[in-house]
C-alpha cells in the first residue's frame, strides 16, 4: 500500500482508513488539498489493480477560516478524512461502522470535545453520525457509555497505580503483548520481583512526597497469577495503600487456586479478572489455551466463595468460530452472571503468532457477534462503560466492557479516558502523568522485556523520581 497526502502528518490516518476499507488489497492514494478563501478543495487520485480501479475525485468543503491555528488543523483534517470516507465509500460500496474515525478511544474523542465546549453531551451521538460518518449504533454506544462514565474524577492529586507482570504461562496464538511463557523465565522471577519491590519503594517515597492519594490499584500482565502463591504474598505485601478498587488480573483459570486467592483477600484484592475467551474447547484448544471450559467454571466458583468481583473477557471472531457458538459463549456467560464482562473484537496483530486469512469470515459474521454481544448484555442488565479500538480488529470494530450492579472497574476508565495520573511499575509498563489543568499529559515507559528492566531497574528509578519533580 502507498499512500502520499501533500499534508504528511495525514498519512498514517489515511492510512489506516483505506485499511479499514479494504483490509487484504493494495491500493495506492494520492492526496492534494488547496485551499480558496473559506473552502477547502480535497483532491484524491485511487488505484487497485486487482479491483480494477483507477479514479479521481475531488471535494469541495466550507471552511471557516478565523479560527486558531490548532483548530484549523483539527477542522482540516476531519475534512480530508470524511472526503476520503465519502470516496471509498463509493468505491467499494460499503460503510464502516466508526465512519472516518480512526483513534483508538472514540469516547475520549467525544469527552474531549465536551470539555472543551464544542459539543453538548446530548448532542453526542448525532455529531458522531452526522460529522464522522460514524453509524447510528456506534454513535449511541459511545453516548451511552458517556452517561455511565459518571465516576470520573480529574484531581492532580489523585491516582492509580499499575504493576506489570508480563508473564503467562503459554502464549495464546492470538496475542501481540510482551509477554514471556513461564518456562523461559522461570529463573528470573524471584529476581524480577526483587525489582518491582525495589521500584515499588521508590514510588512509594515518590507519592509521599507528592501527596498524592491512590485511587485504585491494577495489577495486570501477561497473567499475574502465573505466580505461586508465596511470591503473590512478597509482592502483595508490599502494596500498603488504601484504596477503594484493587485489581488482579487472572486471565488464565488454569492459574488459580485456593491458596493464591487466600492471598489476595489477605493482602485487599477486590476484583480479579477469569476469561474464558470462548466457551468453547475446541477453540481454546485451537488458539493456544491451555485450560477448557470446566477450568472456568471451578476458578469462577472458587472466586465467589471468596467474595471477588470478577470480570470475564470474551473475543467475537476466534478461528473457527460461527455466530452459533459465540451466541453460546455469551448465554453461559450470562448464566454465571459476573460483575463485569468485557467484549474484545479480535485483531490480528504482526507480533501475534495467529495467522490466518481474515477472508475467510463472512463479512457479516463478526459483526453480528458483536451486535448480538452489545444488545443481549444490555438487555440483561448490564451497561457499557468503557471502550476502545485496536488496528487491525476485523471488521474495524472495538472492545467494550460492561457492568452490573454499579460494579465499575473504574481502572479501566481512568485508563482509556486518560483522566488521571496511573504510576506504572514493571517491564512494559508505561507511566502517565496527567495534568488536568495544563490539558497535557506526558509519558514515561520502562524496558519493554524482563531482561532489560533487571539491568536497568535504578535508571528507571531515577528517570521516575525526575518525571515526578
Amino acid at each position: 500500500m502507498e499512500v502520499i497526502s501533500e499534508k504528511e502528518e495525514l498519512e498514517l490516518d489515511l492510512i489506516d482508513l483505506v485499511n479499514l476499507f479494504a483490509p487484504n488489497e493494495d491500493f495506492s492514494l494520492y492526496h492534494k488539498e488547496e485551499l480558496k478563501q473559506d473552502k477547502v478543495i480535497n483532491k484524491f487520485e485511487i488505484k487497485c489493480e486487482s479491483l480494477d480501479i483507477n479514479r479521481e475525485f475531488e471535494f469541495e468543503s466550507d471552511f471557516t477560516s478565523n479560527v486558531s491555528a490548532l483548530k484549523s488543523k483539527s477542522i482540516r483534517k476531519r475534512i480530508v478524512k470524511n472526503n476520503l470516507y465519502d470516496a471509498m465509500s463509493e468505491l467499494l460500496h460499503k460503510t464502516l461502522p466508526w465512519g472516518s474515525l480512526t483513534g483508538i478511544r472514540p469516547t475520549k474523542f467525544a469527552r474531549d470535545m465536551i470539555e472543551c465546549g464544542e459539543l453538548k453531551e446530548s448532542l453526542v451521538a448525532e455529531v458522531l453520525e452526522r460529522d464522522y460518518r460514524v453509524s447510528k449504533d456506534k454513535a449511541k454506544l459511545v453516548a451511552n457509555i458517556l452517561k455511565n462514565q459518571k465516576c470520573i474524577i480529574k484531581n492532580d492529586n489523585l491516582i492509580d497505580l499499575y504493576i506489570n507482570i508480563p508473564i503467562c504461562p503459554s502464549r495464546c496464538l492470538y496475542c501481540s503483548f510482551i509477554s514471556n511463557e513461564l518456562g523461559r523465565v522461570k529463573d528470573k522471577v524471584e529476581l524480577y520481583i526483587d525489582c518491582l519491590i525495589k521500584e515499588l519503594s521508590a514510588v512509594k517515597h515518590i507519592i509521599a512526597k507528592k501527596s498524592y492519594i491512590v485511587r485504585n490499584i491494577y495489577i495486570g500482565g501477561g497473567t499475574p497469577s502465573v505466580l505461586t502463591a508465596q511470591q503473590l504474598d512478597r509482592l502483595l505485601g508490599e502494596i500498603n495503600f488504601s484504596c477503594s478498587e484493587f485489581t488482579c488480573e487472572c486471565g488464565r483459570p488454569d492459574t488459580i487456586d485456593n491458596e493464591k486467592l487466600d492471598v489476595m483477600k489477605k493482602h485487599g484484592v477486590t476484583r480479579i479478572s477469569i476469561n474464558p475467551q470462548t466457551f468453547c474447547d475446541a477453540t481454546l484448544k485451537r488458539i493456544g489455551r491451555k485450560h477448557t471450559t470446566k477450568d472456568v467454571l471451578s476458578a469462577y466458583s472458587l472466586a465467589l466463595e471468596k467474595g471477588f468481583n470478577v470480570n470475564m473477557d470474551l473475543i467475537a471472531g476466534l478461528p473457527g468460530e460461527k455466530f452459533a457458538t459465540f451466541k453460546k459463549t455469551i448465554k453461559t456467560v450470562l448464566e454465571l452472571y459476573p460483575e463485569n464482562i468485557t467484549v474484545h473484537t479480535l485483531s490480528i496483530k504482526n507480533g501475534g503468532l495467529l495467522k490466518f486469512d481474515t477472508s475467510d469470515i463472512h463479512d457479516n459474521e463478526v459483526v453480528k457477534m458483536i451486535d448480538f454481544a452489545e444488545k443481549t448484555l444490555i438487555e440483561k442488565g448490564y451497561k457499557p462503560y468503557y471502550m476502545y479500538r485496536q488496528k487491525h480488529q476485523l471488521k474495524g470494530l472495538e472492545n467494550v466492557g460492561f457492568y452490573r450492579d454499579d460494579k465499575i472497574c473504574v481502572f479501566n476508565i481512568d485508563s482509556m479516558e486518560e483522566t488521571n495520573t496511573v504510576i506504572a511499575v514493571g517491564a512494559g509498563a508505561m507511566t502517565k502523568r496527567v495534568f488536568n489543568i495544563e490539558h497535557r499529559i506526558e509519558r514515561q515507559p520502562n524496558p519493554k522485556f524482563i531482561e532489560d528492566y533487571i539491568s536497568r531497574v535504578d535508571e528507571m528509578i531515577e528517570k521516575k523520581k525526575e518525571f515526578f519533580k
